[in-house]
């Protein structure tokens, strides 16, 4: 008998729309779930703190390369990318727990070296590492991560509070995260059976570091603090710019507009996207993994954002009818595409 099933690749549907395909027909069924499936981080309600959640999961291959990923600096990276998330929501981590799959190359050594960098990690941002499980693989390298915070029921931000005329405002520089990939994936390349041979990495350790271990934004969160200010939206930039911008405009409601020369970019990146052919606005707006937080406020602290230390303001938010563009330095208006990196492309996309 012949199978006439439909079958619907992955592919086809894409990250995101998998996640909204796998949880429309979730029913709350606990008054302590403030927030589910749909922000950075879910929300429990715990009284008079509100309690954070997210979890990522890291596959060997998939998100990283052990080729040039020291264990030291993954197990870093693996802790971070969860913190940002927290942050994102306006929120303090406390803890942690890790989950681990482990193929037999590994030995006691090399796991010993990767929780080197996750202890690292706990010890500089205050977080407790709790729990957590680990199991055999065949394949490789598997690492999830479950963060835990909390945060004050009246300062916790989701993507979905932007106001019409709010400004934009993003943390740090972007598109450097993706141009350090894009010089280890080159060198990588140059160097398959050339034993003899160093890296090329002189001058570029801005970027390498920046995607190799990478830093969550918590002097943002301690600035908002002390100023008093609470974001009317905010997520973490871990997709790319252009990704998060839709994200925050569909779950508000609204529209934007984003100055393509307020982009905050690093000279370096500017230079190793020159060296590799690549338009670092390009980088900045699909590269992703900068964990760089995006937020929007209201036009009236204009002057308190501005002050802000390490924050650019690079737009504004506009009707939903308006639809959301990139305004050339020529005033021309472009729709904003989600071109970052879909962890389900169809294989001969990768």
């Amino acid at each position: 008998m012949s199978d006439n099933t439909k079958r619907t690749e992955l592919y086809e549907l894409g990250e995101f729309q998998l996640i909204d395909r796998l949880t429309q027909d979730i029913k709350i069924k606990n008054e302590s779930t403030s927030k589910g499936v749909g922000d950075d981080a879910a929300v429990i309600d715990a009284n008079d703190k509100q309690i954070v959640v997210t979890t990522d999961l890291l596959l060997e291959g998939i998100h990283f390369d052990l080729t040039y990923h020291p264990l030291k600096h993954l197990g870093y990276k693996a802790v971070v990318v969860n913190l940002s998330d927290v942050y994102a929501m306006n929120a303090q981590p406390k803890q942690i727990t890790v989950s681990i799959g482990l193929s037999k190359r590994f030995s006691l050594e090399n796991v010993e070296e990767l929780y080197s960098g996750i202890h690292l990690a706990c010890e500089r941002f205050g977080v407790d590492l709790v729990g957590g499980d680990t199991s055999s693989s065949l394949t490789g390298m598997v690492i999830s991560i479950t963060a835990i915070g909390e945060v004050s029921k009246e300062k916790i931000c989701y993507r979905s509070g932007a106001k019409e005329n709010d400004l934009i405002c993003v943390t740090g520089d972007l598109g450097s995260a993706y141009m350090g990939l894009q010089l280890l994936e080159r060198e990588k390349r140059v160097l398959e059976g050339n034993t003899g041979m160093k890296p090329k990495f002189e001058g570029y350790d801005y970027i390498l570091e920046r995607f190799l271990k990478p830093e969550p934004r918590k002097p943002l969160i301690d600035m908002l603090d002390e100023v008093g200010v609470v974001p009317t939206s905010m997520i973490d930039v871990s997709d790319g710019l252009s990704s998060e911008l839709l994200h925050i405009c569909k779950n508000s409601k609204v529209g934007c507009r984003v100055y393509i020369d307020k982009i905050p970019l690093d000279q370096i990146t500017h230079k190793m996207a020159a060296e590799l052919n690549i338009d670092p606005v390009v980088a900045a707006l699909s590269g992703g993994e900068d964990y760089e937080l995006l937020f929007t406020a209201p036009i009236a602290i204009h002057n308190t954002i501005a002050e802000m230390k390490g924050v650019t303001i690079i737009g504004h938010i506009m009707p939903d009818n308006a639809g959301a563009m990139l305004v050339t330095p020529h005033g021309e208006e472009v729709s904003i595409k989600a071109q970052g990196w879909n962890a389900l492309a169809k294989p001969d996309e990768e």
